[in-house]
């Protein structure tokens, strides 16, 4: 690690959040009236990111496969920031499970409920997958992409952590499809620390797991799909477990 890497690499992380910042203030009339303001904030956002890394750090960003653009489960990989990023950049509205704490962060949590996120206690998604399936029939729930992340946590490339059946759940009780991601940007962007390395961060959106498998085989098979795929992403970039 040389100390000019390490130096960019700091300096892109304080941009990054002096432009959260900026980036949710002009955008807030717009999001307070209309929910399409909100949206059109994230995906901004998410293009600063992706382009100020880009110039700063050296990490170029790639998603590949094909994104859902109806109602859908997103099941994604999850080892930094930036696959929250990537998800949110190539989906049309997405809407995430969150921590219910998020929700405190300044601009973040606002813009975050007004997209229709969820945020979720932890040890209590039973209640959220039931709360989330009564909006759904009840016709409020904001249309979009439900994204969770089936581990429930970030998880470093090279650690395992196991998959928990609330995705299963969710799959389902709303009878979508469900689109596996997998990911390799945990060996760019780590768990922890300030560095950012040079290279390609990539997400790739896998074939969609049609609804009605029982959920341990819907369980079974998505682990498979997600952890071989990162697994083979990670390899590219370089990474050896």
């Amino acid at each position: 690690m040389t100390p000019i890497r390490w130096l960019l690499s700091l300096v892109f992380i304080v941009q990054m959040y002096l432009a959260l910042a900026m980036i949710a203030l002009i955008f807030a009339p717009w999001a307070l009236i209309s929910r399409k303001g909100a949206h059109a904030a994230v995906k901004f956002y998410c293009r600063w990111v992706i382009v100020s890394l880009r110039l700063l750090c050296g990490l170029h960003c790639e998603v590949r496969g094909t994104p859902p653009t109806t109602e859908a489960v997103v099941a994604a990989k999850h080892q930094s920031f930036l696959d929250i990023i990537l998800i949110a950049s190539a989906v049309p509205h997405p809407k995430f499970i969150m921590k219910r704490e998020l929700i405190y962060t300044p601009f973040l949590g606002q813009y975050a409920l007004r997209i229709g996120c969820v945020p979720v206690n932890r040890g209590k998604r039973g209640a959220a997958v039931a709360k989330m399936k009564a909006d759904v029939v009840a016709g409020a729930a904001e249309p979009g992409q439900l994204v969770i992340y089936p581990q429930g946590t970030r998880v470093a490339p090279g650690d395992k952590k196991p998959y928990k059946v609330g995705t299963g759940l969710l799959y389902a009780e709303l009878v979508q499809p469900c689109y596996p991601v997998a990911a390799n940007v945990g060996v760019f962007w780590p768990k922890r620390g300030i560095l950012r390395k040079p290279g390609l961060a990539v997400v790739e959106f896998l074939p969609p797991i049609a609804p009605g498998l029982l959920i341990p085989d819907f369980m079974k098979q998505l682990e498979a799909d997600i952890e071989t795929h990162s697994n083979q992403l990670m390899a590219e970039a370089g990474f050896k477990a």
